[in-house]
């Protein structure tokens, strides 16, 4: 058992994380997704060049009215700016708390073709040592539930929630909030009422893990995906039916004493992403805070602006601020389709005025 000292100050950093109006920017992608990222503008993937993408990212003025924290890379959280900054100082400056991403990738099942486990538990607690001392204060873990004809197997979900929890016990006891994610992937072309399902099995699994780990709750935060039909499907949910169905499994499933939700985008496109969170809080209080932690709904716009060119900076800026903003509103539940006025989705949230 943590001692109670210990489990308050994860809890004031918990709290943080998900303050009213404030979500958390994912800038952890691997050095693949962000070479996937630049792909789509023609740039190429060196060290120097993310970087620069990422600078974009943390130094934009006045982030810190939408961003609580941002969940970085091993290679980000050592890195520094142009002007010989780190990236961890720029953050604190700010009142933005510094997170790292930690697990390791994604490995076969049991030899399965289909479903994955996470890597990264064999020396994560010296790994975690080392985030300590170099700013971090909290931490995030990916684990993924995948919906086929076949899957997600009850021994899946149970191995994926289980690492979960052991990892979340080592964050705690290193000093660091954890954010455990498992991910029902939005691949596949399954029913509104499947993913619901699946999502509510995994959280299930998730908590009863947590707990038997002996994770303090209150310290902990949930990334989760939204309830919502496969994009092979055919079908494309309201944000009142997302919001239902993911709310009603929240409302079964999670305690109360949990710190709070954030969403991960999972593939939605940025209105998508936007206006499913608000829809969230359209339907009355809810007992945790909930908010938003997405990269590439965060992101899009402004890295189809920038395009690598510095001459773009300010613009692409301007994008994520806005739609940081977006989100903001959205996590309060005030978010309005005609607030995009002047920004382009069909440009990816490229912005056609001030």
């Amino acid at each position: 058992m943590m001692d109670q000292e210990k489990i308050s100050q994860l809890s004031d950093i918990a709290k943080a994380m998900v303050a009213p109006g404030k979500g958390i920017l994912a800038a952890d992608e691997s050095m693949n997704t962000v070479g996937k990222r630049f792909a789509s503008i023609n740039l190429e993937n060196t060290e120097d060049n993310r970087r620069a993408f990422r600078e974009m990212l943390l130094t934009a003025p006045g982030e810190e009215q939408y961003i609580s924290g941002v969940i970085l890379f091993d290679e980000t959280i050592r890195q520094r700016t142009s002007g010989g900054k780190s990236f961890v100082e720029v953050l604190r400056a700010g009142g933005i708390l510094p997170g790292i991403k930690v697990d390791q990738g994604l490995v076969s099942f049991n030899g399965s073709e289909v479903e994955k486990i996470t890597k990264g538990l064999d020396g994560l607690g010296d790994r975690l040592k080392e985030y300590v001392a170099l700013g971090a204060k909290f931490a995030k873990w990916r684990a993924v539930i995948t919906i086929s004809d076949s899957t997600p197997t009850p021994e899946n979900i149970v191995q994926n929630t289980a690492d979960l929890a052991q990892y979340a016990l080592l964050c705690q006891q290193a000093g660091l909030v954890p954010m455990v994610e498992p991910e029902v992937l939005l691949d596949g072309n399954h029913s509104l009422q499947k993913s619901t399902e699946v999502l509510e099995q995994t959280l299930i699994s998730l908590i009863a893990e947590l707990k038997k780990a002996g994770v303090a709750l209150e310290g902990t935060i949930l990334k989760s995906s939204m309830a919502i039909s496969g994009k092979n499907s055919g079908v494309k949910d309201t944000p009142a039916q997302v919001a239902e169905a993911t709310i009603g499994v929240f409302k079964k499933v999670l305690p109360k004493e949990l710190a709070g939700v954030v969403f991960l985008s999972g593939g939605q496109s940025e209105l998508q992403a936007t206006e499913n969170l608000n829809a969230m809080h359209q339907l009355g209080q809810l007992p945790w805070p909930v908010t938003f932690s997405y990269a590439r709904a965060l992101q899009d716009g402004a890295t189809k602006t920038w395009k690598g060119n510095p001459d773009n900076l300010l613009a692409a800026q301007r994008v994520f601020l806005h739609r940081a903003k977006m989100n903001s509103l959205a996590s309060q539940g005030k978010y309005q389709p005609d607030m995009e006025q002047g920004f382009s989705a069909a440009a990816g949230g490229a912005a056609t005025q001030d």
